[in-house]
């Protein structure tokens, strides 16, 4: 594995960790898809480094877990934005 990648694996374990950020937020801010983003934590870090791994991978589980309440919070938030614009015509 090249020098960039293991680097690159590293930072973004270290950002979702303080951030508790999702792989898409991820994707955005190291400006990569979310299939390297999923990837460089579920492939390539565990070689790189074990124990930043199973912190990310705790994250990732909590992530999936509540991802159905996220989708129902944005959906909401969608229509509530839609009605509030339609309120100002």
């Amino acid at each position: 594995m090249k020098d960039y990648i293991e680097q690159r694996c590293v930072e973004i374990a270290e950002y979702i960790i303080t951030n508790k950020s999702t792989v898409r937020s991820c994707a955005k801010v190291f400006g990569v898809s979310k299939s390297t983003i999923h990837k460089d934590i579920t492939e390539r870090l565990v070689k790189v480094n074990p124990r930043l791994s199973k912190e990310v991978k705790h994250i990732l589980e909590y992530n999936k877990s509540v991802r159905h309440i996220r989708g129902g919070l944005a959906t909401q938030e969608k229509y509530k934005h839609n009605e509030e614009q339609e309120q100002a015509l």
